[in-house]
């Protein structure tokens, strides 16, 4: 089975912090409060932050090898 991780569509993400709140690794941050920002390195892929994404902009793509 394919390695996934987050990816959070910059252009509409709000910055709401649900995603962050919810992240079991800590792999997400807001830094400037803009946007939200996905450590690639801490994410495993569980998919949580986007179910849980208001407004379902984050979505789960195929890690690079």
């Amino acid at each position: 089975m394919p390695k996934r991780k987050a990816l959070i569509d910059t252009k509409h993400c709000v910055a709401c912090g649900c995603c962050m709140k919810v992240c079991p690794r800590g792999a997400i941050t807001i830094p400037k409060g803009i946007c939200a920002e996905i450590n690639k390195e801490q994410c495993v892929g569980c998919g949580i932050c986007a179910k849980e994404c208001p407004a379902s902009i984050i979505t789960l793509e195929v890690a690079d090898a």
